[in-house]
């Protein structure tokens, strides 16, 4: 006889007075669906909601611990159950995409029902702040997991970011080497110059300054992991002396730079650290400089409620992270600093394509990741993480700019011919 696995279905069984009593609730909720179609399943047993059109997205009950789940914790209970196996679904993003789309029928409601559970998580949220002990801890908690494990997803460059597919058919590698050279075009390098990196990822950003632009790199960064493989990355592309890796905290740079360059690391800054993170920039960039920036972003009408709460990918991915609207990254600038904005693009929907096809890297590589030591929660996890985002990039609940910011006077800049 098979013995079970981790991989094999909860046991279904009956659900108790507390759990059908969230049941209840939850259904009650579902039925203000204004558009699509959600089959729920339950020991056989079809549950419809939703005026269409098109195919129903299917969402299975394999533990009636997912209702009281769902129905404490709202959205991050929707993120832990489906991490603990309580439920599963035919079209985990399309789910997703569904729920998020009658967010504005939902959201009132779901409020009330998991007022309890919302509050216990923004107390958690709150007590990661990202002072200077914080953020290292933050940082590690994620970014140091395992050089291997991100290895499985990304491609060879370890660029964590969204991509920029210019054709439909480029390859992974081939949009994040886009991406990378958008953004050094934007800093209008020229050989010589010197360029701070809040951010270093694994390296890659700053090995194609330095060898395709004859520039002078110094990168920050708080992950250990990161620090260790971007130096050796360096060393292989032969540009090991024009780059200096860190492990430090943008507020301790010191020093006058021609650019600041930073992809997506200002999700990690915080709300309230904003203004005092573009002071910093100001206070390193020369005279004439340019700072280059990558930042995932949200709505602006959807700032002020999502920052004041924790949803499921602050509490259990990025712990301490606030993603900003463009409004509060432009307000902090001009609060902070005496940089304004010289132009700025969305790249959101790309990220969408990006996400999906990590997490199809990643779920191909699940054993792999097993054999690292990461237990079938953390896979489930990820899948959910992959999935969360791809929904709201695609839906564009979700955008990813790239911007350039200068002062008034910059004699880099061209004038108007």
């Amino acid at each position: 006889m098979r013995m079970p696995t981790a991989q094999d279905p909860l046991p279904v069984r009956s659900p108790n007075a507390l759990e059908r009593a969230a049941r209840a609730a939850v259904l009650g909720l579902m039925r203000h669906l204004a558009s699509g179609r959600l089959e729920i399943v339950e020991s056989g047993r079809v549950s419809a909601f939703g005026p269409g059109p098109g195919p129903a997205v299917r969402l299975e009950v394999r533990d009636p611990r997912f209702w009281t789940s769902l129905a404490l914790s709202g959205d991050v209970g929707l993120g832990e159950a489906y991490t603990a196996g309580f439920y599963a679904s035919d079209d985990l993003t399309a789910l997703l995409r569904l729920l998020l789309a009658n967010e504005p029928a939902l959201e009132p409601r779901y409020r009330t029902l998991s007022r309890l559970g919302r509050a216990a998580n923004r107390v958690g949220h709150l007590l990661r702040a990202n002072n200077l002990r914080g953020a290292k801890e933050n940082i590690a908690a994620h970014y140091d997991l395992s050089n291997e494990m991100f290895g499985l997803f990304l491609d060879d460059s370890m660029t964590y970011s969204c991509g920029l597919y210019e054709r439909p058919d480029m390859t992974m590698a081939e949009a994040q080497a886009a991406k990378r050279r958008r953004l050094l075009e934007w800093a209008r390098l020229s050989p010589g110059m010197t360029v701070l990196e809040i951010g270093s990822g694994w390296g890659s950003l700053a090995v194609d300054a330095a060898r395709d632009w004859g520039v002078t790199v110094r990168s920050l960064t708080l992950s250990e992991e990161q620090l260790a493989a971007a130096k050796a990355r360096a060393a292989a592309a032969g540009v090991a002396d024009k780059i200096s890796f860190e492990l430090l905290d943008y507020r301790k740079a010191r020093g006058r730079y021609d650019r600041v360059l930073s992809c997506e690391m200002i999700e990690a800054v915080g709300h309230e650290n904003l203004p005092g993170f573009f002071a910093a920039v100001d206070g390193l960039l020369g005279p004439d400089g340019l700072a280059v920036i990558q930042a995932i972003t949200i709505p602006d009408h959807r700032y002020e409620a999502y920052r004041r709460g924790c949803d499921w990918i602050q509490k259990h991915i990025f712990p301490g992270a606030v993603v900003p609207s463009v409004t509060r990254l432009l307000e902090a600038a001009t609060a902070g600093s005496r940089l304004s904005l010289e132009r700025l693009e969305n790249v959101g929907p790309h990220y969408a394509r990006t996400l999906r096809e990590w997490r199809q890297r990643f779920l191909a590589a699940a054993p792999q990741v097993r054999a690292l030591g990461f237990g079938e929660d953390f896979v489930r996890a990820w899948d959910y993480y992959f999935s969360y985002c791809e929904a709201g990039f695609a839906d564009r609940q979700l955008g990813d700019v790239q911007f350039v910011l200068s002062r008034p006077g910059n004699r880099s800049l061209p004038g108007v011919p």
